[in-house]
């Protein structure tokens, strides 16, 4: 089964002109994460490749991003998407995980310390409560809140000029109609995962002209 995954996870990673270098680890998570999922249930996909696809190609429609930041913190992270595929990308940025479910930060630690991500810290709790020594270039979500929500409970995360980063499996109008004045939209970005014909958009935030 590895070897077929490496495969796919190869040619995932050259539709989106990645390194395909990365198959091997990218596929190690994976494994990881099929392993540990049974016991701790992190995901509602089961079968790898299915994972292959939804979470770790996924995750990475973001690396174009990504270029200019070096301070990102993965808000309600889970099972470390998109944080785990992108720092195993960007070796030289700082990736910070954030999730109250202790679940999923032991599944974190153990993933860390098997792919010898040096650049990933893990941290347990909730985004409002927690508190950075400095602020983020990048706050960015998966799959953690609608976007007013997210925005509300980690405003103190972000740098002066840090953005929020959404990734959003459906359409926003509503979340975006009822955003803050404190908070306004920079781009809309509509994503394409190689083996996936399904919606997936980026958006990106920054704080508004009302900012606090």
């Amino acid at each position: 089964m590895a070897e077929r995954l490496v495969d796919q996870m190869t040619r995932g990673l050259k539709a989106l002109d990645i390194q395909v270098a990365l198959a091997e680890p990218l596929t190690d998570y994976v494994t990881l994460l099929h392993k540990w999922n049974k016991p701790y249930n992190l995901t509602a996909v089961r079968r790898p490749e299915d994972m292959v696809i939804k979470h770790v190609l996924d995750s990475l429609t973001l690396v174009p991003y990504l270029s200019s930041c070096q301070r990102l913190c993965d808000v309600g992270t889970g099972a470390g998407l998109p944080g785990i595929p992108l720092a195993l990308c960007f070796p030289d940025k700082e990736f910070v995980l954030l999730d109250s479910n202790g679940k999923k930060t032991r599944f974190l630690y153990q993933v860390r310390q098997q792919l010898r991500l040096d650049n990933v810290s893990i941290v347990e709790g909730r985004a409002e409560t927690y508190q950075p020594d400095q602020g983020f270039d990048v706050v960015m979500s998966r799959a953690f809140a609608d976007l007013n929500r997210m925005c509300h409970l980690t405003a103190h995360l972000l740098d002066t000029e840090g953005v929020w980063l959404a990734m959003k499996s459906q359409t926003v109008d509503t979340e975006i109609a009822d955003l803050s004045t404190s908070v306004e939209i920079s781009e809309q970005i509509d994503l394409v995962v190689p083996g996936l014909d399904e919606l997936r958009q980026l958006v990106v935030l920054r704080r508004g002209e009302n900012k606090k």
